[in-house]
């Protein structure tokens, strides 16, 4: 297993609150009971869903904004070679001892901008993920863009991210944060959530052809979660790289 952590400058396209306070929870990323229980619980769906379109064995997989780990562990799990990038040095830390402890294959984190490793590696990748990522930096098009930049041609490119609505507002923020107490109060601001027309044209500037959308939604009563066809709240993006891409 090849488990390294290296470090650069961060680009400007962060917040640095949005860093403090994701890196002030590193230590918890995984506890299956902490503040990121909906990580865990739908992780199985977006990795079942990402494998379904673009099988990962085999291929080189980059995790943007992968935090303490849990999407890139398990596509590593899954054959995929994997790089976790993200800012939070703390965070990447916690990824970084999680895969010697479990011992996952063909895993490794740095400490680098989505924007500066486009610049280092582009048309690197097979498959990029960027997942619950885009609504906590100050600007989304220039993380899709630069995801863009790093997938090869016939690659796949996974967004998953926030809509902005009254139904998203009242479900994601206030049920979410303040009622059932699932997320830490403040985890998002509906200022920056994106609705699908909006990512959907960022996509197309950076020159993905949008191929599948997909809405996940949670049931309090089961507490569970599920892919359907409603995004009215969270949904996904599967997005691919023309062949003919330069």
């Amino acid at each position: 297993m090849n488990s390294t952590t290296s470090s650069t400058a961060p680009s400007l396209n962060a917040d640095p609150a949005e860093l403090a306070k994701f890196s002030a929870l590193a230590h918890r990323w995984w506890d299956p009971n902490s503040e990121f229980k909906p990580l865990h619980q739908i992780n199985p769906l977006r990795l079942e869903w990402i494998n379904s379109i673009a099988p990962l064995a085999g291929t080189e997989t980059l995790d943007v904004g992968c935090g303490g780990g849990i999407l890139a562990d398990s596509m590593a799990r899954r054959g995929a070679n994997v790089l976790g990038i993200d800012l939070s040095d703390k965070a990447l830390k916690v990824a970084q001892l999680h895969a010697l402890e479990t011992e996952t294959p063909n895993i490794r984190y740095q400490n680098v901008s989505v924007e500066r490793l486009r610049d280092e590696r582009p048309a690197a990748f097979n498959v990029v993920t960027c997942m619950e990522m885009l609504e906590h930096v100050p600007d989304p098009a220039s993380v899709v863009r630069a995801c863009a930049g790093l997938v090869k041609p016939g690659g796949w490119v996974f967004f998953s991210t926030l809509n902005r609505n009254l139904k998203s507002f009242a479900l994601a923020i206030v049920g979410a944060e303040y009622i059932l107490n699932m997320l830490p109060r403040g985890t998002h601001e509906y200022a920056k959530m994106i609705r699908p027309s909006e990512l959907a044209q960022f996509c197309r500037e950076a020159g993905l052809d949008l191929r599948h959308t997909r809405g996940m939604t949670y049931n309090p009563l089961t507490q569970r979660y599920s892919l359907g066809n409603d995004t009215d709240v969270n949904y996904l993006f599967a997005t691919q790289k023309p062949l003919d891409s330069v």
